[in-house]
């Protein structure tokens, strides 16, 4: 450690958390610190270089929202291995040994169900040019639809390139290193690959068939977390939608506290629910993201979020800085999907589409013993016996699906995997029996009873 440190002062210009951080950054730079290294305790880097607590502590939150570091709680400060390139939960998720027939891993939207582009593109003639590059990022129309829609009134709304990009705005202006934070269990593994990097604590509450479970949800909030991260509607992976009553009994139990409740609806018009936010109740504290990817098409690349105004304020300048707004030109195109009749009749007709499907594997599973939970959505979460076993049983016959593990944020008995069904349009009852089968499979090269 005294090394480290050594190598670290030499490289200190400036008694700050920049020059600290910068310091650290070219140590890391030279080879004198490598990936996978610990850093010593905030303490004893204090006491050696001459910097309080508070500069170092600032110095760690820089070099974690820069990828560099990340914190594990008591395990300590570790540097990441920049040349691992990707989210680790999410590859894991996606990633299988051999070519698949029917990959069900996805979580993809079925591409013949995306409502047509030919009446939305006909009325585009050029990519268009801004009076200025500080004009509103949202055009008014677009702005006046969503608004007519959206759960929370008087909400400073705005449009981003889809709704992980919502997720880390919110993240990286309102989280600091350390800070801790409440997510559902199980939960989307790039939400909680985006946390790890920011450098927060990770605190998971089970859910059940309302939404995330109260007692264990006002437990958590003991515990003074900066912000509550939540799936509204048909809640990835489980499908779990949240009822209006356990809404508003979570917002009872957040209002008094500091803490920001950050809401991602990322199944929109594919849902069969009403549009649920926190923020009927708590507008000041509820960031509302919604996600037009699986409703309209993952390639538009488009979200649109709203929330307090000093985190919107946060949100919209640091976004100044890097791409400033999301192409009007895709605006356009959403705005026509929006409000063209015939358009909205095709994402009705695939939200129809999608709930038959789910509905039609859940049924032919719970003929053959295997209980799914969840109301809605494209995926399913089917309990396994064990999971390795049950990917490989699928995996030989040619399904993906995905691994339970990475959804995990608390500790569980029994596995599972999370099923895309969304993109099944038939054969429901033979992809059943195979589901069947292998949540029943005990172990590699032992048969299922």
């Amino acid at each position: 450690m005294s090394d480290v440190l050594s190598a670290i002062e030499e490289r200190l210009e400036q008694p700050t958390a920049k020059g600290l951080a910068t310091a650290v950054s070219r140590t890391i730079h030279d080879g004198d610190l490598a990936p996978g290294a610990k850093l010593p305790p905030i303490r004893e880097v204090a006491r050696q270089l001459a910097l309080s607590p508070t500069t170092v502590s600032a110095g760690w939150a820089l070099l974690a929202r820069a990828g560099t570091i990340r914190t594990e709680g008591r395990r300590g400060t570790t540097v990441i291995d920049s040349s691992r390139a990707g989210p680790g939960r999410y590859r894991r998720v996606l990633e299988h040994q051999a070519p698949l027939s029917l990959d069900l891993s996805t979580g993809v939207p079925d591409a013949t169900l995306l409502p047509g582009l030919t009446r939305a593109l006909a009325a585009v003639r050029t990519a268009g040019t801004p009076g200025s590059y500080l004009d509103e990022p949202v055009l008014p129309e677009l702005h006046r639809v969503l608004l007519d829609e959206w759960p929370t009134r008087e909400a400073r709304l705005t449009v981003v390139d889809g709704a992980m990009e919502a997720l880390d705005l919110v993240s990286r202006t309102c989280l600091r290193l350390g800070d801790r934070v409440v997510v559902e269990h199980p939960c989307f593994p790039p939400l909680l690959d985006l946390l790890e990097a920011v450098g927060v604590e990770v605190v998971g509450v089970p859910l059940d068939e309302g939404g995330p479970e109260p007692t264990a949800f006002a437990a958590a909030l003991t515990a003074s977390p900066r912000a509550v991260y939540l799936q509204p509607r048909a809640q990835n992976p489980t499908g779990v939608t949240m009822t209006r009553a356990r809404a508003r009994e979570l917002a009872g139990l957040v209002e008094g506290t500091d803490t920001l409740v950050v809401e991602d609806d990322s199944a929109d018009a594919t849902s069969t629910s009403a549009p649920l936010s926190l923020g009927a109740w708590l507008p000041d504290q509820t960031v509302h993201v919604r996600s037009f990817s699986k409703s309209h098409g993952p390639d538009l690349r488009l979200a649109a979020m709203s929330g307090p105004p000093e985190v919107m304020g946060a949100v919209l300048a640091r976004r100044q800085l890097g791409q400033g707004w999301s192409s009007r030109l895709l605006q356009r195109i959403l705005l026509s999907l929006l409000t063209d009749e015939r358009s909205v009749a095709e994402v009705a007709a695939a939200r129809d589409e999608y709930a038959r499907r789910r509905q039609a594997v859940v049924n032919a599973l719970a003929t053959r013993g295997v209980a799914v939970g969840g109301s809605e959505g494209l995926n399913i979460w089917v309990p396994v016996h064990d999971e390795a076993a049950a990917l490989v049983r699928l995996a030989s016959q040619g399904i993906g699906v995905s691994p339970g593990a990475p959804f995990a944020v608390l500790p569980e008995e029994q596995g599972h995997v999370r099923v895309t069904v969304g993109l099944v349009r038939d054969g429901h009852d033979a992809l059943a029996e195979a589901i069947a089968t292998a949540a029943r499979t005990q172990a590699w090269g032992v048969r299922a009873r």
